[in-house]
């Protein structure tokens, strides 16, 4: 097959700075501190619903406090009032200790200013084992610290605290370590029998802090979590979702994931600030054979106004990717000293992927890459399916992404501007670039992809390399980039690198490509 690198120069009308003329926020714009009374119309490039706040009956039960945990107490309020036909349960101001607690529908457990609800670390306070997801495969165990399964109408509130179970006890010492999940769970075991309840010290899947299961209008706002068990908030098949003005700190905990949206559909995030242990803004849809089974996507999700520190991604996409994440839109936010800013995980073996995706009017200050696909993963979670060749069958297991979207992009400080580790058989497809401003390290490196465009767009950069493998059909139109050597080297390899274009370029004239040394000979 013929192979072909193009270097188009116009005479007329060459333009080569990036026009990055729409406001892109700064950290003093996004988050819980600029949190509206209303929610603003969502204007997503697909089909949303109107969000609006919930409003809940007037009857109110108010916590008082007596003996050493109020779980009894909150749980019997809750039911209470849920029986009634719905209202608010009060925590007011002070310390509280609590074991899981289940929320009702139409209810709304409501944190007063300086309440904190601190979660307990004993196995007992969370059993019996309820119906969970837990990094993409259904089990019986712990559930989360708030839990609900087929509510409707459902809230929690407030400028209190939830604290989670303390260093070194019960809960976390149990933790399944035995293998990765899926190579735990049998696919074609019944859910009612994988059962992981701690029982004369054994293992358990850890409790996520706020997670609700099969529920419907679920509202959390203005809460603060900090030293989750797990992953923090986790709606999972879950319709009609708003969650804003949230705050999370899980620095240092492993797994300690923000905002997770699993399976669910129709959700707005916005005016959060996430500091996490893991990824901080994650969207996920099952793991393997398990998520095949169950085959619930997350789709139509909108993302905005905020702010992501430290977390190993900004806004990330899988890994658990088995019935596909699709229409994500993500606008006006800011990554500050994020690893990755914008992330795109699977495996092999986890199937489905991502699609639709859109991004625009993003603020990056990152310790490691902009825009970053890993499909392939490691050997310690996949074995040999790690390996990129030789390219094997396409199968239902796997993944795809396709379709991604982004523009309007200031990188204020990365490694890399694009890093992709696509999967031989099935390379990431269709990614646009456009209107970017970026400081890096390093520029880009492609492994298995095909149709990306990347326009108008300018990268301060101290290397000059762009490096494909097995990339094809890659468009760069009016890329200016500036580093010490003043060029672009181009270092081009594999059987099926095609179709290299560049028009409007500057530097003008790339290097590696007049001698055709990168053709496989």
């Amino acid at each position: 097959m013929r192979k072909l690198l193009i270097l188009c120069l116009s005479c007329i009308g060459f333009t080569t700075t990036a026009q990055v003329k729409v406001h892109i926020p700064t950290i003093d714009e996004v988050g819980p501190a600029r949190l509206t009374e209303n929610i603003a119309p969502v204007h997503a490039p697909f089909p949303m619903p109107a969000f609006k706040k919930p409003v809940f009956p007037s009857y109110t039960i108010t916590i008082k406090g007596k003996g050493d945990t109020q779980t009894k107490d909150i749980q019997q309020a809750i039911d209470a009032v849920s029986k009634r036909g719905g209202g608010t349960v009060n925590i007011p101001a002070g310390n509280w200790h609590t074991g899981r607690i289940t929320l009702k529908s139409n209810v709304n457990l409501h944190l007063k200013e300086n309440a904190v609800l601190n979660f307990s670390g004993e196995v007992a306070d969370y059993l019996p084992v309820v119906f969970t997801r837990t990094e993409g495969v259904e089990v019986m165990s712990l559930g989360a610290c708030i839990y609900a399964n087929g509510q409707h109408n459902i809230a929690v509130t407030g400028k209190g605290k939830l604290v989670g179970p303390p260093a070194n006890c019960p809960v976390r010492k149990q933790v399944m370590r035995q293998d990765v999940i899926e190579n735990v769970v049998a696919a074609n075991k019944p859910v009612a029998e994988r059962v992981y309840d701690g029982h004369n010290g054994g293992p358990v899947y850890l409790p996520m802090f706020v997670s609700v299961v099969n529920c419907k209008n679920v509202f959390l706002e203005g809460i603060q979590l900090e030293n989750t068990p797990f992953w923090n908030i986790v709606p999972i098949y879950c319709d009609n979702v708003i969650i804003r003005g949230i705050t999370v700190n899980s620095v240092g905990i492993p797994s300690g994931d923000g905002i997770d949206i699993e399976s669910s559909r129709n959700v707005l995030v916005e005016y959060c600030t996430l500091n996490c242990g893991d990824d901080c803004f994650t969207l996920k849809a099952g793991r393997g054979e398990d998520g095949l089974r169950i085959g619930k996507p997350t789709e139509n999700v909108v993302i905005r106004f905020c702010l992501a520190r430290q977390g190993h991604g900004g806004i990330t996409v899988g890994s658990e990717t088995a019935a596909m994440i699709r229409n994500l839109y993500v606008h006006d936010v800011v990554f500050d000293d994020t690893e990755v800013g914008l992330r795109f995980k699977t495996r092999r073996p986890r199937g489905g992927g991502g699609e639709n995706l859109y991004y625009e009017r993003i603020r990056m200050r990152l310790r490691l890459d902009a825009f970053r696909w890993d499909m392939l993963g490691a050997r310690m979670y996949v074995g040999a399916l790690a390996d990129r060749l030789p390219a094997l069958p396409v199968n239902k297991l796997t993944p795809v992404y396709r379709n991604i979207h982004a523009k309007d992009i200031i990188v204020d400080s990365a490694r890399a501007l694009v890093r992709v580790d696509g999967i031989p058989e099935s390379p990431m497809t269709n990614f646009n670039l456009e209107n970017v401003e970026a400081h890096c390290s390093k520029l880009i490196q492609s492994i298995d992809a095909t149709d990306m465009k990347i326009s108008n767009t300018t990268i301060y950069s101290l290397d000059s390399l762009l490096t494909f493998t097995d990339s094809r059909n890659i468009i760069f139109q009016q890329l200016r980039i500036i580093n010490p050597a003043n060029k672009i080297v181009t270092n081009l390899s594999g059987d099926l690198t095609d179709n290299i274009r560049f028009e409007n370029a500057t530097p003008q004239k790339p290097e590696g490509w007049e001698t055709n040394s990168w053709k496989k000979k």
